[in-house]
């Protein structure tokens, strides 16, 4: 293998086309020897774009990094044990000097050598990633994030020990950037020194992130909050937990903390613990709870999820993947809170009416079509729709 101080860009992306069958120039390649206890060269590429087909996409078998030893190729067929299965879109050649000639999986799969390798490989990718990103260009790291990012946030979740290196990656839309993506620490630079987490709000479409109902209070304090809208980026981001030692939190779950409660919220709170204690009993078992919301300032009414159980989006998703049998899904539901804006016109012609003519069929009626448009404002399915 040459010195990469005598090779030419182009050389590179004539090697990668003609080796892997590409037409496109890689977004970024790596030349590299490693020395020490473990002595290896590699050539590794970023593709310019993803995989056309979906059989190739989370494929650990991809044939995409070729392994040599002592210049004598010995298979395409070993990605799994040099790559993790998210870095699996990576390209490249590997050519070590340690290696048995006769290697198999079995050897690899117990080679001290191979342990070493891979982490050196993979850090080798990650730095190749941020260089991307770090460029003043930002067009290639988008283009890095629309073929690849579903692959950064599967890392979040299949590799703790990388997180570090992950998290910084990862980009995300939000309320004051609906246009363009932003990454996390962009997000922790813009944040007032007050604010002490990251919040975020699960959804199926942009659209619906913008105007769930979770969100008024805090646009209204001038909090950002970024809009997760694939499957996939709930789950990355409770298994990355917390990003600079600011906690990721879930709007649309109870207990919200906006560092502004006061007397006068208490005051409020027991003026409506009868209306609170009658749409509770109106509503029954499809609610755990009725309380006064800190979240609101336009709607009359929200539905949140508990602390601990599923929120409204993941609800949504693991019901698509039971093939209608829903039984199993019951355990994880979260217990859903149904919260009050005592600010609301509604809200207060409700708190009347439950003084003064508890029995009313139009108050519960009210109640009834309240809890019915908070299930499909909140992001949860009617029972029956």
């Amino acid at each position: 293998m040459r010195n990469p101080k005598e090779v030419e860009e182009t050389e590179y992306n004539e090697f990668y086309k003609k080796a892997f069958n590409e037409f496109l120039d890689p977004l970024a390649h790596a030349h590299f020897t490693t020395e020490g206890e473990v002595e290896f060269r590699s050539v590794l590429y970023i593709p310019g774009m993803a995989p056309l087909s979906n059989e190739e996409i989370m494929n650990p078998k991809t044939k995409n990094i070729r392994l040599y030893v002592k210049r004598v190729f010995i298979s395409d067929d070993f990605d799994g044990e040099l790559f993790p299965r998210y870095l699996s879109f990576v390209k490249g050649v590997v050519d070590s000097n340690d290696l048995p000639l006769n290697v198999s999986r079995e050897i690899l799969q117990e080679s001290r050598i191979v342990r070493i390798m891979r982490k050196r490989l993979v850090r080798k990718t990650f730095d190749m990633i941020q260089d991307i990103a770090d460029k003043d260009n930002k067009e290639d790291y988008k283009k890095f994030w629309e073929s690849f990012g579903k692959f950064m946030k599967l890392g979040c979740i299949e590799d703790s020990g990388n997180q570090k290196r992950l998290a910084p990656l990862l980009r995300f839309y939000s309320s004051k950037n609906e246009t363009d993506l932003i990454s996390l620490d962009q997000y922790v630079e813009n944040m007032p020194e007050t604010q002490k987490a990251i919040y975020y709000i699960a959804t199926d479409s942009l659209q619906s992130a913008k105007t769930a109902p979770f969100l008024e209070k805090l646009l209204q304090k001038d909090i950002e909050v970024l809009y997760l809208i694939e499957p996939i980026d709930e789950v990355a981001i409770q298994n990355l937990q917390t990003y600079k030692e600011k906690k990721f939190v879930d709007i649309s779950k109870e207990d919200l903390e906006l560092g502004d409660e006061d007397e006068d919220k208490e005051e409020t709170k027991q003026e409506y613990t009868l209306l609170c204690d009658w749409i509770k009993q109106q509503l029954g078992d499809k609610v755990a709870k009725v309380q006064i919301s800190k979240r609101l300032s336009s709607s009359p009414c929200v539905l949140v999820s508990g602390k601990f159980g599923w929120s409204a989006n993941m609800e949504r998703l693991m019901k698509a993947q039971t093939l209608g049998d829903t039984s199993s899904l019951e355990f994880m539901r979260g217990r859903r809170i149904f919260e009050i804006n005592p600010d609301h016109p509604i809200v207060k012609d409700l708190s009347a009416a439950c003084k003064n003519e508890p029995e009313s069929t139009e108050a519960k009626r009210a109640v009834e079509l309240l809890y019915e448009t908070a299930l499909i404002s909140s992001g949860y399915t009617p029972e029956s729709p």
